[in-house]
């Protein structure tokens, strides 16, 4: 009797479509469930995009405590602002609606305390985030606190300016006042070494104004100068109308130099340097007006991801069928951020001050 035999990559094959058809089917699941979960549940007025985390307490505690508990909510202000996977104006805007809602309902929320390690960000995130801070303290009659672990710089020092005080760990660096746009460069020269010519079409003076493919016209950057400028004094007015700063000197002397925290206190950025986490925390409670030892809840809200949604918009290679090389150099950031003015700091980079 003869037996059939098949080859082995016949049998590879036929078990790889196995388990791709497996788990095809099963993605595909998913997917039908969820949308059919979205279509049974019952509409709401409001969804939260946020998720409640319960942070310890002066003494460490995490414990639930009953809806009758006052809260202190903590806003980190991390990483670049404005970028899509940190904090941005959305994230905040998010976390300050539903800090009224579920089970903050009836102004449970006392006091904000904001956590900072930022080198700045986007001139329209950080000033968003900075008015919608000042709005909401003004709306519910709270304080709020500044507490910076690392980085306080541009953008970050913009958003401090918010909170009644800052304090600052003992590391900590603050400052740098200034606003940029760029780099731009130009390969004109060098493009015509080569032999290698650029034509770009526009209808508009100076559409293509700072097109590195061509030799700059003189004040053709004119424009952006003015916007920088506009930027650059909204900064400088922002600070000192809500912090002890000189401005004369913050123009001629500070510029967009960072200090250690004593120096940032001697300024004026600052109010307490060389201070801890908790003791900014104990400072907020006494002026919201909570006794540390009755009931209080620390609190955090954090951006709910729709992993469906992430996974749909989802760049891979495996959904798009396409794969993306991309040459990445020290401190890139976003192409939303570079795109953008910011209030940035960056060590080795140009920013745009009063003196310039």
């Amino acid at each position: 009797m003869e037996i059939a035999r098949e080859s082995i990559f016949v049998s590879s094959l036929r078990s790889f479509c196995r388990c791709f058809f497996s788990v095809f089917g099963i993605f595909l699941s998913l997917i039908v469930v969820s949308i059919l979960y979205t279509a049974i549940s019952p509409a709401k007025g409001h969804e939260d995009k946020t998720e409640l985390t319960i942070l310890p307490d002066l003494e460490g505690s995490r414990t639930l405590l009953s809806t009758a508990a006052p809260v202190i909510l903590r806003i980190n202000i991390h990483g670049v602002i404005g970028e899509a996977a940190g904090v941005n104006s959305e994230t905040v805007e998010d976390i300050l609606r539903d800090s009224h809602s579920g089970t903050l309902t009836h102004n449970r929320v006392k006091g904000i305390l904001l956590h900072i390690n930022t080198p700045g960000g986007t001139v329209v995130d950080s000033d968003n985030i900075y008015r919608m801070i000042k709005a909401y303290k003004e709306k519910y009659q709270i304080p709020v606190f500044a507490f910076v672990n690392g980085l306080c710089a541009s953008g970050g020092m913009y958003i401090a300016s918010s909170a009644e005080q800052i304090f600052a760990s003992p590391p900590s660096v603050i400052g740098s006042i200034g606003v940029l746009i760029g780099p731009f460069f130009n390969v004109a020269d060098a493009m015509g070494k080569i032999g290698v010519q650029s034509q770009t079409l526009t209808n508009g003076l100076d559409k293509d104004m700072m097109n590195p493919f061509r030799t700059w016209k003189e004040g053709e950057d004119n424009s952006l100068k003015v916007i920088l400028s506009s930027f650059y004094n909204q900064f400088v007015t922002i600070v000192t109308e809500n912090r002890p700063v000189d401005k004369t000197k913050l123009i001629d002397e500070y510029g967009a130099q960072v200090f250690d925290g004593e120096k940032a206190q001697e300024i004026g950025y600052i109010d307490v340097a060389n201070a801890s986490y908790d003791q900014a925390l104990a400072a907020l409670m006494q002026k919201a007006n909570i006794d540390p030892a009755k009931p209080y809840q620390v609190i955090e809200l954090k951006p709910v991801h729709n992993w469906l949604s992430a996974l749909v918009c989802s760049k891979s290679p495996l959904l798009s069928g396409q794969v993306e090389h991309t040459l990445n150099f020290p401190n890139q950031k976003e192409k939303s951020i570079r795109d953008q003015f910011s209030y940035l700091y960056e060590p080795g980079r140009v920013c745009y001050n009063a003196t310039n």
